[in-house]
């Protein structure tokens, strides 16, 4: 009976830790990186790649743990985040901070090792600009969607110069592509989950009427801008024409839904908003690899 006692705490433990990564968030985030990686390789070495996607993963779940550290108490008043690890008593700030301190110092000694220190210095500027600067700013009005979209744009400029270790125009576009991304997905979260939100004083639409005509206007604009921007890579020689058509044709199925939610402006609209901006990222990514490949 103590044994099985034995495995249920430990069954318990690395559930809690698991959870403190937020594993699908930070599993999108190696997604994004590994195609900037591909992208970026004249031939892919698979073990590299592994590597370089463990390392992606331990960086993005240390700056999840800095944002449930400082929202621990914040998280309480939300229905989606009141069961997460801290909140919840399944772990403690020390526990966590440790945890924080594992993953960062591996994933850092990865990418210096095995990559390079460019790499590694985008990755660490990364992980502080969402924990130290994006998670405070959330209650100070939507600056902080701008500010959270630089570290969340990273991740493909990351795998492209994790492969190669230069910047230059090609990571820079990869960039610019997730960077306006963000902007209709973050808003079109925050328009479902508004409710939830200001419980914890977080206050993420464009507008200061939140769920209005303003905001979702807004949403349109930046999504309008991902149609000359899917272009590029085209322009730039990365990709083929046949991914630029396959990116322009659901950026423009993606700005209908944005048109929708303007003449809508209720939660339903914004829902499909926010699934469309999650099928749109890695369809326009994958469209890009396949046709390098």
């Amino acid at each position: 009976m103590k044994g099985l006692l034995n495995i249920s705490v430990v069954k318990e433990t690395v559930r809690a830790y698991f959870d403190l990564t937020k594993f699908r968030l930070s599993s999108t985030v190696v997604f994004s990186s590994a195609i900037g990686f591909m992208l970026g390789s004249t031939s892919i070495h698979y073990g590299l790649l592994v590597l370089f996607a463990l390392a992606a993963f331990l960086t993005t779940a240390a700056a999840n743990v800095v944002n449930q550290i400082w929202e621990k108490d914040l998280d309480k008043l939300m229905s989606r985040t009141e069961n997460r690890p801290l909140p919840s008593g399944r772990l403690t700030v020390q526990e966590s901070l440790v945890f924080l301190i594992v993953c960062l110092v591996i994933s850092q000694f990865i990418l210096i090792y095995y990559f390079n220190i460019k790499t590694a210095g985008i990755a660490l500027l990364s992980f502080g600009l969402y924990g130290f600067v994006y998670t405070p700013l959330k209650r100070y009005g939507p600056i902080a969607v701008a500010v959270g979209a630089i570290p969340g744009a990273f991740p493909p400029m990351i795998g492209w110069l994790a492969a190669t270790n230069q910047f230059g125009l090609e990571p820079g576009i990869l960039f610019g592509i997730q960077f306006f991304w963000q902007f209709p997905h973050f808003w079109a979260i925050a328009w479902v989950l508004d409710e939830d939100y200001k419980k914890a004083g977080f206050r993420l639409l464009p507008s200061s009427g939140g769920r209005d005509l303003n905001s979702a206007f807004l949403i349109m604009i930046y999504t309008l801008i991902l149609l000359p921007l899917c272009w590029v890579p085209f322009y730039l020689g990365m990709t083929g024409i046949n991914s630029a058509m396959i990116a322009m044709l659901v950026s423009v199925l993606f700005l209908v839904q944005t048109f929708h939610l303007m003449r809508k402006m209720d939660k339903k609209s914004a829902l499909q908003l926010m699934f469309g901006s999650f099928i749109y990222l890695p369809v326009v990514q994958i469209a890009y690899l396949l046709d390098k490949l």
